[in-house]
């Protein structure tokens, strides 16, 4: 039987093919959709509001919301319409703010109903209107038309609710999350709102962004963990040993980057089974391409957040698996290029690999695998993101104010410490689109653990609607590009320090893996700014910057290209370490 499958995921022509498939299904249900409603259960739910249990009730709670968002749409389009026709709403808006200290809904409604019969003394002028409604989770932008009739119909379900939101919990059985419940029980202690804010703002908002995702990461080891066990993965360094020759290595470098797709740490020792040294340094430097199970809540965020909620853009499963073939593109140039020099010139090492039979695993095997990535990744998340996002929450939130070091709302984060750390390095990062102090400090937060950054993306801007409004198509995906490929976590550096054995090596590894991620992100802005038609009407300043900009990827384009199809320089000499131990 083993035979039999063999001549078909083997097959010279075939076995390609079926690996993308497969690898493409993989992360497919792993980000997309199972993982993604797991996910969205974690995020929105336990580290949300809350959710309904089992769904009871959920679908008359949705329809109860949407009925109240239509009304008060229409009735805030009728004031603002009424105020660019020279209508005094001061007034009417003050009785209507709910943040105002002295609120009352009953003149509130008083209020709301003299401003509905002086619109309807004036039909000529307020008869019908069109108005724009932004939907606050995907941004998309639709056109509403109404009438007199509606808005009175509208004022009237608005008063008679006490303009009250509806309470979830009278539509079913409702759990809480846990900002929620951690919110109810500060405001019984009246707690300081340092306190608040450290554990709310930093310790769950940054955990638990990382936290949400686990469902997700929980799903892709599942598939990972059955491909393994079921001798699949043995034969796809087989097939691949013949496309890694090429470009200069063997099949046997496909392990590391196997194992490297759960975490990149095992994956970089996985090289120690390479015999070539040079080959081995290969393997290690271009690993921790492949995206590994702490950079899945970040693709997630990239590909639900930011392609999510882009207007115009209704299908982004495309944004989770090019993530894990733009990491094979950056390993198969990166191999070419550097093959090619003399520090790595020479013919790779021999493959040799028995297949194991096809045979299924056991449930246990699988699940004990999966737990066992995923454990691993919870531990960071409960230890170095945790002293991450405390760090962060504080530079984001105290910052100096009159010349006073103070403690900062939310409206006045652009003064804080972080702000002015981030504003320094901003520009480094300004030709590959986001150049903006935010995704700055997320992407250097990001060395420490790719984790980190949805992590300060959520301290630093809040609200998910806030992140997408920070991005464009283009450079969320020169965004997604940079943090994929640069330098991994402070732990895997480590491991390429040792592997290395050498200061020089490591940091060779480092700044090697740093300029590339920045000149392949720096290349699509550009052409992608180019087809988009944004590269002369600001994305890079100014026309002269983006002209700059243009020749500037013209030529790194043609410096890849010629070093990927120079001929081949041969060492020498190779100086080989002699390991002791």
């Amino acid at each position: 039987t083993s035979d039999k499958i063999d001549r078909v995921v083997t097959n010279r022509w075939a076995a390609l093919p079926i690996f993308f498939v497969i690898m493409f299904l993989v992360y497919f249900i792993s980000v997309t959709t199972v993982g993604t409603w797991a996910t969205d259960w974690a995020n929105d739910g336990v580290f949300g509001d809350g959710w309904f249990f089992l769904g009871i009730g959920q679908k008359n709670y949705e329809a109860a919301v949407e009925e109240y968002d239509g009304n008060n749409n229409l009735i805030e389009a009728y004031i603002a319409y009424a105020e660019e026709n020279g209508y005094d709403t001061e007034t009417l808006k003050g009785k209507l703010d709910k943040e105002d200290e002295n609120y009352d809904a009953a003149e509130a409604g008083v209020a709301l109903n003299a401003f509905l019969a002086d619109v309807k003394a004036d039909p000529t002028t307020y008869g019908e209107i069109t108005y724009k409604v932004t939907d606050e989770e995907t941004l998309v932008v639709s056109e509403e038309k109404g009438d007199l009739e509606g808005l009175e119909t509208a004022v009237k379900y608005m008063v008679g609710r006490e303009f009250e939101e509806h309470d979830p919990e009278s539509f079913g059985p409702y759990i809480l999350g846990i900002p929620a419940l951690l919110g109810i029980l500060f405001d019984k202690i009246n707690a300081h709102p340092i306190v608040r804010g450290v554990i709310l703002d930093g310790i769950v908002a940054g955990v638990g962004a990382v936290l949400g995702f686990v469902p997700q990461i929980f799903v892709l080891f599942i598939f990972l963990a059955f491909l393994e066990a079921c001798g699949y993965m043995a034969r796809i360094a087989f097939v691949l040993d013949r496309i890694f020759r090429k470009f200069g290595l063997s099949g046997k470098s496909f392990i590391p980057m196997l194992i490297g797709s759960g975490c990149g740490i095992p994956g970089i020792m996985a090289s120690r089974t390479i015999e070539n040294e040079r080959d081995r340094r290969m393997t290690i430097m271009t690993t921790t391409f492949i995206p590994c199970g702490a950079k899945l809540p970040f693709i997630a965020m990239v590909s639900g957040v930011i392609f999510g909620n882009l207007i115009g853009i209704r299908n982004t499963w495309w944004v989770a698996p090019s993530a894990y073939f733009l990491g094979m593109f950056a390993i198969i140039v990166s191999g070419i290029i550097l093959k090619k020099t003399k520090m790595f010139a020479g013919d790779p090492a021999p493959f040799v690999m028995e297949l194991p039979a096809y045979h299924w695993p056991t449930v246990g095997n699988i699940l004990r695998s999966m737990w066992e990535r995923g454990w691993s990744f919870i531990k960071k998340a409960g230890t170095i993101i945790l002293l991450s996002t405390i760090v962060i929450w504080f530079l984001s939130y105290f910052g100096f104010v009159d010349g006073a070091f103070k403690y900062l709302s939310e409206e006045q984060m652009d003064v804080s410490l972080l702000s002015y750390i981030g504003r320094g390095i901003a520009w480094i990062f300004a030709p590959l689109g986001f150049g903006n102090w935010q995704a700055a400090v997320a992407s250097i937060t990001g060395i420490v653990a790719k984790e980190n950054i949805v992590g300060t993306m959520g301290i630093v801007y809040g609200e998910s609607i806030n992140i997408a409004h920070a991005f464009n198509g283009i450079s969320g995906y020169s965004f997604l590009i940079f943090n994929l490929l640069c330098a991994p976590c402070f732990a895997a550096i480590g491991a390429i320090k040792r592997e290395m054995n050498n200061r020089k090596w490591t940091w060779f590894a480092i700044g090697y893996q740093c300029g590339f991620a920045y000149i392949m992100a720096f290349i699509f802005n550009a052409f992608g700014s180019l087809f988009a038609g944004k590269m002369f009407t600001g994305a890079f300043g100014n026309v002269f910057g983006g002209i700059v900009a243009l020749v500037f990827a013209i030529a790194l384009v043609a410096g890849i290209v010629y070093l990927l199809v120079r001929p081949y320089k041969e060492s020498q000499t190779l100086t080989e370490k002699v390991r002791v131990k």
